[in-house]
């Protein structure tokens, strides 16, 4: 299996990349080919602009999506969006690793999302959910975040999780067709002991070694609905 690890923390010594080690470790262990992003270290851009194109259908006005899948047909994409794109769609699985900010993703992970994402490879037309350009992979979560279990359940204070990522979870890997795994949390790490990191550390392990029993989540299926989408009854 091909294995693409996207990871977006600005610390080294982190406990999230030490998460992004260990599943390097653990799936070359298994035999996986594993190839890592790693934003930061990347200096990664993380701004979408007239500058990602070598050709323009519109030099006038800038429609980013329709601009992407020119370019995508043509072979005109900046270098840097080709070369990751090109690891995405290689990829069978891949892992975003990064601490959750303000109920999301880290704004340089966003702008791989906004620039890779690429209209005309990854979604367009009628090509998205289980119709999507990236149908057939898979996509998870590997976060941390500073709040408890607790706090971050159906009925507690900041709401279940998954309701915080569903922009991620749905509108960006679901809709781009990936099957999308429950996501790894590594809840409360600025604040918590040694051992307990090491607990965390040691699930994360088993997970990384039973992914082929992971339950992905439900979203919806293009054969629900009709030529125009609405609902078939």
């Amino acid at each position: 299996m091909n294995v693409l690890i996207v990871h977006a923390h600005n610390e080294p010594q982190s406990f999230c990349a030490s998460m992004k080690n260990v599943a390097i470790q653990e799936l070359e262990a298994q035999g996986h080919e594993v190839v890592v992003s790693d934003l930061y270290a990347m200096n990664w851009n993380p701004v979408a602009s007239a500058a990602d194109f070598g050709n323009r259908d519109n030099p006038e006005y800038l429609t980013y999506a329709l601009e992407q899948r020119l370019n995508h047909k043509s072979g005109t994409l900046a270098a840097d969006i080709q070369t990751e794109l090109n690891k995405l769609l290689k990829a069978d699985l891949v892992i975003f690793s990064f601490p959750i900010y303000w109920f999301s993703v880290p704004a340089i992970l966003k702008g791989w999302f906004d620039r890779v994402l690429v209209s005309g490879a990854c979604y367009g037309g009628m090509r998205f959910y289980d119709k999507g350009g990236l149908a057939g992979k898979k996509a998870m979560l590997a976060v941390t975040i500073g709040g408890q279990p607790h706090m971050l359940a159906e009925n507690g204070i900041h709401g279940a999780l998954n309701d915080m990522l569903k922009p991620v979870l749905r509108g960006t890997l679901a809709y781009t067709g990936m099957s999308v795994l429950p996501p790894f949390v590594a809840y409360h790490v600025p604040y918590i002991k040694p051992e307990a990191r090491t607990a965390i550390m040691d699930d994360f392990k088993n997970c990384l070694n039973n992914l082929d029993a992971l339950e992905p989540l439900k979203f919806v299926s293009m054969a629900d609905f009709d030529e125009k989408l609405n609902p078939r009854h």
